[in-house]
Formats: C-alpha cells, sequence, structure tokens
C-alpha cells in the first residue's frame, strides 16, 4: 500500500472564470489515479490545501508526523513546487535513508483543472518511483526523480533540474 499525503499547491488549485483567481476546492488525486488507471493499492488523505509559499515550520512539521505515524513505508506527497525542496530537506532530516521509508514529492507546474496540466504525469511517476527508489527522501518531476538535496526549480524554464550528481543514476 502507498499512503499519498495531500498538501495543496498547484497540483489542487481551481480557477475562477469570473475574477481569473486561482483557489482551492478539494484535491484532484481520487480522479487523476482513476484516470490515470492506477491499479496500486493507494491510500489519500488529505492534510492540508495552501500554496507552497504559504508554507510554515508547523505545517512542515505536520507532514514529518504524518509521515512517521504512516504503517506504509511508501509515501508520496502532492506539494507545490515553490518550495518543494524546503520540504523534502526538512524530511530528510525526520527520515535518513537507510530509514524504513521512501518518500516522494511530486507537484505541477499547471493545475490538474487545466487540459495542458503535467499533474497527472508527475503523480504518476511518483507512484511509480516510490515502488522501486531505496529508503529516502527524493522530488519527482518532469518524468524525473531526484535526491532532495541534488535537485532545484529552474524558474526560468519550468523545470526541476539536478545540480549534483546523484549516487542512484538515473533510469
Amino acid at each position: 500500500m502507498i499512503r499519498v499525503l495531500v498538501t495543496g499547491g498547484t497540483f489542487d488549485k481551481e480557477y475562477n472564470e469570473l475574477n481569473g483567481q486561482l483557489f482551492f476546492r478539494n484535491t484532484h488525486v481520487p480522479e487523476m489515479l482513476r484516470r490515470g488507471r492506477c491499479h496500486v493499492d493507494v491510500f489519500v488523505q488529505r492534510l492540508m490545501m495552501i500554496d507552497s509559499v504559504e508554507m510554515t515550520a508547523h505545517e512542515r512539521a505536520q507532514i514529518v508526523e504524518e509521515c512517521r505515524a504512516a504503517d506504509e513505508r511508501q509515501i508520496v506527497i502532492t506539494h507545490g513546487t515553490d518550495t518543494m525542496v524546503e520540504t523534502a530537506k526538512v524530511l530528510a532530516e525526520a527520515f535518513p535513508e537507510n530509514g524504513p521509508k521512501t518518500i516522494v514529492l511530486t507537484g505541477a507546474m499547471v493545475p490538474y483543472a487545466f487540459d495542458s496540466s503535467d499533474g497527472l504525469f508527475n503523480l504518476g511517476s511518483a507512484i511509480s518511483f516510490v515502488q522501486v527508489l531505496p529508503a529516502g527522501v527524493y522530488v519527482a518531476m518532469n518524468g524525473r526523480w531526484f535526491r532532495w538535496d541534488c535537485v532545484k526549480k529552474n524558474r526560468e524554464t519550468g523545470v526541476f533540474e539536478a545540480f549534483c550528481e546523484a549516487p542512484h543514476p538515473q533510469p
């Protein structure tokens, strides 16, 4: 069983056609899993629905505690891309590489509610990577996985990139 912890981020934003603003309603993750025809046992848990730029140490501590409390050894966290690496760092401090859990954070550059969203692809990739990567904390974006300490968001291109050589080769 894989636990998916939902925290919000662009992944789950909705678009208000009247005023042009983005907002949160409900998570799209269960629909995405159905649409992606996921045949893996997954338990979806909604923790919060916030933009990651609004995430504080309190919310990050809540994510760590939920990961600790989870019986599952494989955890995917949907998260906003702006501070995903910061949350990954906090998780890595709590869960060492040789520990019992594999945690993969993923997100979207474009909301799932938009036809051009990368969210469905990123979620599917994260579900796959969490099953095959060794224990540790990772980021899965753009069809690639990255160690938490070797990734950054390129704000000019809108793509996550490695900035150091990971000890595990990319698939």
